[in-house]
């Protein structure tokens, strides 16, 4: 097993995105990834809350334990409700 592992940590805005790649020791986890990749200071615009991150679009907590080559999504909320959107373009 490597003793260090590479993953990007992504999130995105309207109007821009970032993507950083951060160098952790195995076993890390995301929470570390996020907080080393400076994307939360980078982004003071995006209302960070733990329970939506993912890697590979799947949701996971926290101290979800990473992998050489994950990529950690920081979800944004949703400006509206799908069901709402779809009533929307039915009517």
């Amino acid at each position: 097993m490597a003793d260090r592992i590479t993953v990007e940590v992504v999130c995105a805005t309207a109007e821009r995105q970032l993507l950083r790649q951060v160098n952790l020791p195995a076993g890390s986890q995301v929470m570390t990834a996020i907080e080393l990749s400076g994307i939360l200071q980078e982004m003071p615009e995006v209302a960070f809350d733990p329970s939506r991150i993912g890697v590979f679009s799947r949701r996971v907590a926290p101290d979800e334990i990473l992998h050489d080559g994950d990529r950690v999504e920081i979800y944004r909320p949703l400006t509206l409700d799908p069901k709402d959107a779809r009533r929307r373009r039915a009517r």
